[in-house]
């Protein structure tokens, strides 16, 4: 093994560093998801073909009245955020990017496209710029602006140990920041127009559990029940909705939890003996959906005009697990890229770890998947194409209201 394999294993081992989860007596009582609104019995809908490296302005649906596509979250839709931040936490090298339209790594946690990719060609909109990676004109933000970073969390702390982020927080600021740019430079009521109009995409708060929850951070286990904790989170999340809704904003997607407990590195830590998920995890996960929908259901009674919709990313990452061979995935277990079984016990930081064909896989690294699953879960969004994933409704009926 090179030196330069060596110096790559050892940052790697400080990143996968994390303390073991929480024993079951610590768990509260569970709460089941909401049923499922996919019908198992419907026929099934095979996945849209790979899509081809092309312009991102094409898309397949064009809605003038969405001018811009605003995105907050993590390392699910971070795409080059943490390039600009001292990070353990970073996706600048390949073999990430390996399958993106340009095949270079752009800081996007995936062998290609995210979900918000796939969602700005639908709206006919170009891929949405990181926020720092802007050269500071607000001419370029017009039609969008991609704040998310990785390890950030809706706690401001979460993700802490692996350097500088962007927590949700700080990201709503940011987004407050350009709006008053906007304001300046095309005056209040287009920047009113404009954001009212605009779609905004929410995807945080996996790393509140891998990050804080888990790792007993300011001894939060003893403070919180997961329950009590899943409900703090609620909380924050509602104050800065309620946030974006006084800046004008009313069409926002939020999106639930992944099935974390299901991920590669989850698999290796428990031990999994043929690929069964860490069920510990996924109840708190579970938990904390079904906290989020109602917060986002009690949001659209309580404030006038907004279209709020919550996706449940676990419903519909689940039935991809469960018809995985359907979907046209052979892998649904080991990760693509990655050391130790399942790929799960080192992060992917080499492309001498990587497979050599990511298509089969639904997970890319220890915890993202492939962007075979991004443009799935990004259909769901859109239509329902496969799964009923969002409620009330899906985003291409929303935009059509």
């Amino acid at each position: 093994m090179s030196i330069k394999i060596l110096v790559l294993v050892f940052s790697a081992l400080i990143i996968s560093a994390r303390p073991e989860l929480i024993a079951d007596h610590h768990l509260s009582t569970r709460i089941s998801p909401f049923p499922s609104e996919s019908s198992s019995n419907s026929p099934f809908i095979p996945p849209l073909p790979p899509f081809t490296a092309q312009s991102p302005a094409i898309a397949s649906t064009s809605f003038t009245r969405v001018p811009a596509l605003f995105v907050f979250g993590d390392s699910s839709v971070d795409c080059g955020t943490n390039n600009f931040l001292g990070t353990l936490a970073r996706a600048d090298r390949l073999p990430y990017g390996r399958d993106f339209d340009t095949h270079q790594p752009t800081g996007r946690f995936c062998n290609g496209r995210i979900p918000v990719d796939f969602l700005a060609n639908r709206l006919g909109l170009p891929f949405v710029p990181s926020y720092l990676g802007q050269n500071g004109t607000i001419d370029k933000m017009f039609q969008g602006v991609n704040y998310a970073s990785a390890g950030a969390g809706i706690i401001l702390s979460s993700g802490s140990e692996l350097g500088q982020r962007v927590s949700f927080a700080m990201q709503i600021e940011q987004f407050v920041d350009t709006f008053q740019q906007m304001i300046l430079s095309i005056g209040e009521k287009a920047s009113n127009r404009l954001v009212s109009n605009s779609v905004f995409y929410i995807s945080i708060g996996v790393n509140d559990y891998i990050h804080f929850y888990i790792r007993n951070m300011s001894n939060v286990q003893n403070l919180y029940s997961p329950w009590l904790f899943n409900q703090f989170l609620a909380s924050n999340m509602r104050q800065e909705l309620k946030t974006l809704y006084n800046v004008k904003v009313r069409k926002m997607v939020v999106m639930g939890l992944p099935p974390i407990g299901c991920a590669p590195y989850y698999l290796w830590k428990y031990k999994s003996q043929n690929g069964e998920c860490a069920e510990e995890v996924n109840s708190m996960i579970m938990e904390s959906n079904f906290v989020m929908r109602y917060t986002v259901d009690q949001l659209n009674h309580e404030l006038p005009n907004a279209s709020i919709i919550y996706c449940d990313v676990f419903q519909s990452a689940m039935d991809i697990l469960k018809n995985h061979q359907l979907y046209g995935f052979d892998e649904p277990t080991e990760a693509c890229c990655g050391l130790g079984r399942y790929k799960g016990w080192l992060p992917c930081i080499s492309p001498e770890m990587a497979c050599s064909d990511a298509t089969g896989h639904l997970w890319w690294d220890q915890f993202h998947p492939t962007d075979a699953v991004n443009a799935i879960l990004a259909d769901n969004i859109w239509n329902g194409r496969h799964v009923d994933m969002c409620y009330p409704t899906n985003l291409e009926t929303m935009l059509h209201a």
